[in-house]
């Protein structure tokens, strides 16, 4: 996708080459076999495609042109595409489109999540997401934004969007899709060579390492395991140790931002060597901060979670009632964990329904029903 969105500066025309070459691989190579170099077949087939198509279509002026300046053009050489993603994260998040744009696009394109996984991670209606990412490509295409990475000085009005791409990127690949996490760290080193001096950068990519450490506990027979009852003798030391460096070069620099911040917080948790030892008045107070840097209804919740920790669950509950977050599964989940602490066995039936019926995780959705079995 990325070769072929440099090469043609419109990125409906790379998708559809890109899904027209692996449909023709599919008919050719279990009859033919594999060709030597899998990637740099799909790119070729997929650029050739794309100019028979522009030239069949021609309902745009200059595609005749454009089909044939592409066909004289040299060959894409396969040994840019592993960089090539990052620079295409850059081209998505071009500042002319609005930051949910940017974010949508991208994760589109490059995470390859679905119009209506994204729309889920946005809390919006599939069908207004399909219609901002209809937008986005349009505008892409019709002011010629350019595929490149910027200039150094250019980068500070694409960070934003780059960084939401990316750990949104990453909570999808933790949520079960092991290879999108795997591809997501890799892209914040990559992005942390880059912008070595940039705190935000550098607490992603710690905030990931150390969510990432954290994956041989968070799973047992096929169910989540909350990082309360996690084994923590099975947790990634190393990565725990990098992540954990990581927070220590930001707070050096003392410019806090909510990357940092929610590293931060999960740094204090990776301090614990018992769920028991977790200084639960230092996250509370990082929250405090996260809510003044960066406020959401779903840092709110977050937060909660804390208060329930150390004002009470009552003072909790209160926090959540507050916010609005419709069918948003945590919220419910969350909400209905403090109403049963509570004891309100009723209400927090009723709150683990919502919050089955919202959620779409196998593993998760196997720890709400066995919460909710034994209430009535």
């Amino acid at each position: 996708m990325s070769v072929l969105v440099r090469v043609f500066g419109d990125v409906d025309v790379a998708e559809e080459a890109v899904q027209d070459a692996f449909a023709e691989a599919v008919r050719r190579w279990p009859v033919s076999g594999p060709p030597p170099s899998p990637a740099g077949w799909i790119i070729t087939t997929a650029r050739n495609k794309a100019v028979d198509r522009l030239r069949r279509e021609a309902l745009r002026d200059g595609k005749h042109a454009q089909a044939a300046l592409v066909n004289e053009a040299e060959p894409v050489e396969e040994g840019v595409v592993r960089d090539e993603r990052l620079r295409l994260i850059f081209t998505c998040c071009h500042p002319a489109l609005s930051l949910q744009a940017r974010v949508a696009l991208t994760l589109r394109l490059l995470g390859g999540l679905t119009t209506a996984e994204i729309a889920r991670a946005f809390l919006v209606p599939e069908k207004t997401m399909a219609q901002r990412l209809v937008r986005a490509k349009g505008k892409i295409r019709d002011a010629r934004i350019p595929y490149r990475v910027p200039e150094k000085e250019d980068l500070p009005g694409r960070l934003s969007g780059v960084l939401a791409v990316i750990y949104l990127v990453f909570n999808q690949g933790y949520g079960g899709r092991d290879e999108l996490a795997a591809e997501t760290v890799r892209l914040g080193r990559a992005l942390a060579e880059l912008l070595p001096d940039e705190p935000e950068v550098l607490g992603l990519l710690a905030l990931m390492l150390l969510i990432e450490s954290r994956r041989p506990a968070r799973m047992a027979g096929g169910e989540l395991v909350l990082l309360g009852d996690q084994d923590r003798g099975l947790w990634d030391r190393a990565l725990v140790a990098e992540g954990q460096a990581l927070v220590r070069r930001c707070l050096r620099v003392n410019r806090p931002g909510p990357y940092q911040l929610q590293a931060a917080i999960n740094a204090v948790h990776s301090d614990a060597a018992r769920a028991a030892d977790t200084r639960w008045d230092q996250i509370l107070e990082l929250y405090d901060q996260l809510m003044v840097v960066a406020p959401t209804p779903v840092a709110a919740l977050n937060r909660a979670v804390a208060v329930a920790e150390v004002e009470g669950v009552e003072a909790a509950l209160a926090v959540v009632d507050e916010l609005d977050l419709g069918d948003y599964y945590l919220f419910h989940a969350i909400r209905a964990d403090l109403l049963r602490r509570l004891g309100r066995d009723a209400a927090a039936a009723a709150a683990y329904d919502r919050a089955i019926d919202t959620v779409e995780n196998e593993a998760e959705l196997a720890f709400l029903k066995r919460r909710r079995s034994p209430l009535p």
